[in-house]
């Protein structure tokens, strides 16, 4: 188990946690939660033992293997798939010692690392390492691309694919979701659900973490608490004992009310009946989850635009791609004030594209695009991160938004962010992932947009700004388009669901819910969909691929099964032969009267060594035999 007792610990003169005490089973699934800050990372750090505790106990079973994601990825010209098998150490280890052992022509070394291989499945590691890779996104013909030349998101999945495929007893993640689409993070909460080691996840993603943990470590106010169940059933306890404190509970009730006077008064409108709807239903959740994020540092809302035409924008036909590679075809959509998309689809069939459409980064190839001459777009995506000045503070961004504005307003405005006091006068450079974010959407709020396209805005982002974007988002009275692995942000925020897939944009006949049986039934339908036209790694050579390597599987299993024979036979006839030597190295067999049973031991052991030399020869021609499948099998 894993056990801390008492334990305080310090980043530098902040105190993170002090006298926690709680106890891990083997098994467990943890979720591990708080505000940014509060100590979450530096707990893993600790377990690792890359930090010591100020004061306290932190036990751990000293033969447990931990995992966890590496955070530097180096831009090696190493295999793919050959990086994320370096997440076996154990395999690597026996590997090593095997490549010594025939150097040295140590047979009984040899045979006795190729029966450690089978137990630790080394000889099928390398098709765990591709299932883990396909599950998180990768192609197969990714799979012997060289690291480097993966972006840095793709890098980081790979990171998270070595964690995975090593042998653990704990497993550490740390925010394992931030670059994965809604594909992936599906994939991978099925993968968690069967790991049959104990794992400690740090996450802000509310969905994900109800479906795989079992318990909550919530981290705040320097402590440490242990909550049975999942996420959902933490918020109940917490927001029933925050509910005591009645003046900030009242005050998260008016931002309910604000939403309850939306209902009231559009309810009987028939053309705004849809969107009450969708409040009616995100309130339902909301009431229930309100008081347990009133201490949530961060609140505002979407002021009205100046104006919100009607429609705000029309695809007619449009094709869109870059260059003359069509990604999408034929989309005919129409954008109405109160219209709230939220975008499905698998990885890579064009969801981030689609967007970039609609916000002009993109032109059609073909088709047309009428914007309404007052559309005033708000666009959320993670490389606008980027165009941040380092050097300037939030408050400098917002003065360049609004010169003429008082500073008092705006310091005012960038506090429901989180940037109050001194943060909102500090320099952009030093800022967390989550805080950048923040900003980003704090200067998008800011412009007052008719329309909304928000590709992944929840990536680094903490479960109370989480919690603030949704509510915000329900005020919101233009449109709005989504994409974003945060199932609770899509069920909270949006009532229409379009499925991007096959270079086509229809909408999704099924809930939200139903989305991960449709991805089931046609993943390798959109698999091959997208590796046609590919060369070599089209739909029909992959297929052939397969076939020839179910050939070489089917001929690789008795050569396997062999094998195992010999080298169960070289141990019984290395133990004899031990046996005899141990004897023979008696003094006492060398006196006269042991003279037959001297001459009967050396001719057993003469028959030995001849038998033990044509094993071994068999031994060695087989072991080639499977080099040379297993070779044939390996991806080209």
């Amino acid at each position: 188990m894993l056990k801390c007792t008492h334990l305080s610990l310090r980043r530098g003169t902040k105190l993170l946690f002090e006298n926690a005490s709680f106890t891990v089973h083997p098994g467990q699934k943890v979720g591990v939660t708080g505000a940014n800050g509060t100590g979450k990372s530096s707990l893993f750090s600790l377990i690792q033992h890359e930090l010591h505790a100020d004061a306290g106990d932190l036990y751990l079973p000293q033969k447990w293997v931990v995992a966890h994601v590496a955070q530097e990825t180096p831009a090696v010209d190493r295999h793919a798939i050959e990086y994320v098998m370096d997440g076996d150490v154990e395999l690597r280890m026996v590997q090593t010692r095997l490549a010594a052992a025939e150097q040295s022509d140590d047979g009984h070394r040899v045979a006795e690392l190729h029966a450690q291989l089978e137990v630790i499945g080394g000889y099928n590691v390398r098709a765990r390492a591709a299932r883990l890779m396909r599950g998180l996104g990768f192609r197969s013909d990714q799979e012997e691309l060289p690291v480097q030349e993966f972006s840095g998101g793709w890098r980081m999945r790979l990171n998270l694919a070595q964690a995975l495929i090593c042998r653990s007893d704990l497993l550490l993640l740390d925010e394992p979701t931030n670059h994965l689409d809604l594909d992936a993070v599906i994939w991978l909460e099925e993968w968690l659900c069967r790991y049959p080691g104990t794992l400690l996840l740090i996450s802000h993603d509310r969905d994900f973490l109800d479906a795989v943990v079992t318990q909550i470590a919530h981290v705040e106010q320097q402590s440490v608490q242990l909550y049975s169940g999942n996420y959902s059933d933490f918020e109940v306890i917490r927001a029933q004992r925050l509910a005591n404190q009645q003046a900030s509970y009242e005050k998260q009730q008016r931002e309910v009310a604000h939403l309850h006077s939306y209902i009231d008064r559009f309810r009987a409108k028939a053309t705004k009946a849809r969107q009450a709807q969708s409040r009616i239903k995100a309130l339902e959740r909301m009431e229930q989850i309100a008081p347990a994020h009133l201490d949530s540092p961060f609140h505002f809302g979407f002021k009205p635009s100046d104006k919100i035409p009607n429609p705000l924008l029309r695809l007619e036909d449009a094709d869109v791609g870059y260059g003359q590679s069509k990604i999408l075809e034929g989309v005919n959509l129409g954008l109405r004030p109160g219209d709230r998309i939220g975008l499905l689809g698998p990885n890579g069939a064009g969801k981030s594209t689609l967007i970039k459409l609609l916000s002009g980064e993109l032109s059609p190839l073909a088709g047309k695009c009428f914007p309404a001459a007052e559309l005033k777009t708000g666009y959320f995506a993670q490389h606008q991160l980027e165009q941040l000045r380092l050097d300037d503070s939030p408050l400098d961004h917002l003065q360049r938004l609004a010169p003429k504005d008082s500073e008092q307003s705006l310091r005012s405005f960038i506090g429901g962010f989180g940037f109050v006091g001194d943060r909102a006068l500090e320099p952009v450079a030093p800022l967390s992932g989550g805080e950048k974010a923040r900003l980003v959407l704090a200067l998008l709020v800011f412009q007052r947009p008719n329309l909304l396209l928000l590709d992944e805005p929840t990536n680094h982002l903490d479960l109370e700004m989480r919690h603030a974007l949704s509510l915000a988002l329900q005020g919101f009275e233009g449109a709005m388009v989504i994409v974003s692995h945060d199932r609770h942000l899509l069920r909270t925020t949006t009532d229409q669901l379009l499925l991007v897939s096959g270079g086509k944009v229809d909408e999704f006949s099924g809930a939200l819910d139903d989305y991960p049986a449709w991805l089931m039934e046609n993943r390798t339908a959109v698999e091959e969909k997208v590796e046609v036209g590919l060369g070599e790694n089209s739909a029909i050579a992959r297929r052939e691929r397969k076939q020839q390597e179910a050939e070489n599987r089917r001929l690789l299993q008795p050569l396997r099964k062999k094998l195992k024979v010999l080298e169960k036979e070289l141990d019984r006839l290395n133990q004899q032969q031990q046996q005899l030597e141990q004897q023979l190295a008696e003094p006492g067999i060398y006196a006269s009267e042991q003279k037959g049973r001297l001459k009967q031991m050396l001719t057993e052991k003469a028959e030995i060594d001849q038998q033990l030399m044509r094993v071994e020869e068999q031994w060695l021609e087989v072991g080639e035999a499977i080099d040379v499948a297993e070779q044939q099998l390996e991806p080209t």
